[in-house]
């Protein structure tokens, strides 16, 4: 089974941290997944550095800049990861844009991650549509889960397509704005969970975007199975360092 569906089948809320591949350095990579796996985390979504993302706030923007200033391209993260199940065990997915999936292959690019073991993608200007006519074959061919976003402003038709589609958890994108914009939850934010929960789809949900200490976790896990933190931890990261990821982790839960 799917490392992402076994996670999810487990009773408990569940931690993700994302954070920028190459970033602080080229070579930080690989043991940013290994202390996050000790220090407890239960998924991680490693960035895939796009010199255009569209979703990601300014932190994470710059995470990014500085990934590819220090070199990091889709060949070299796949280089950094070919050993990585050797001692890590938690599932792995890929968030990035689709163009540079495109470029590398999208075949290739799938049948790369499953070598590696990556578990999913996330990939946030892939319609959903576009996937399920030209790509889905080659995803499920190949293992991997594609985790579909949705916002507060998803109508509920386009909610039940998306939970259809989906086969592992749907990525709850907390508000309209870019990752890193939020400073907790107000009652636009509880409204939009609560409407979801009510929908009791066939998928879990995970939110992202405003997630960034324990009581933040706490909100964001009440109503869903778990959550996401990615600008707070790179801010962290970059202030602390590699050596400040357990404090981070514990600080949360």
């Amino acid at each position: 089974m799917n490392r992402i569906k076994q996670k999810i089948q487990e009773d408990k809320k569940l931690l993700s941290i994302y954070f920028s591949a190459g970033f602080p350095t080229l070579n930080d990579t690989f043991t940013i997944i290994q202390d996050l796996e000790k220090n407890g985390v239960d998924f991680i979504e490693i960035g895939l550095p796009f010199s255009d993302p569209l979703a990601d706030g300014p932190t994470i923007q710059e995470s990014s800049t500085i990934a590819l200033k220090n070199g990091m391209t889709t060949e070299t993260l796949f280089s950094q990861l070919k050993d990585i199940r050797k001692t890590v065990h938690i599932p792995l997915i890929i968030m990035g844009y689709f163009n540079p999936m495109l470029q590398y292959g999208v075949e290739a690019f799938c049948a790369t991650c499953a070598e590696i073991g990556i578990d999913g993608l996330i990939i946030p200007d892939l319609p959903l549509d576009v996937f399920e006519r030209e790509y889905k074959a080659i995803f499920e061919k190949h293992g991997l889960l594609n985790i579909f976003l949705i916002t507060p402003q998803t109508s509920d038709e386009r909610i039940k397509q998306i939970d259809a589609a989906s086969d592992g958890f749907i990525y709850m994108v907390s508000s309209a704005g870019v990752t890193g914009s939020q400073s907790g939850f107000g009652n636009t934010q509880e409204d939009y969970f609560s409407r979801i929960k009510k929908m009791n789809l066939k998928n879990p949900q995970v939110v992202g975007f405003g997630i960034k200490d324990a009581e933040t976790f706490k909100q964001a896990t009440k109503s869903t199975k778990g959550a996401i933190i990615g600008s707070a931890f790179i801010k962290h990261l970059h202030k602390e360092g590699i050596k400040g990821i357990s404090g981070f982790i514990k600080s949360v839960r």
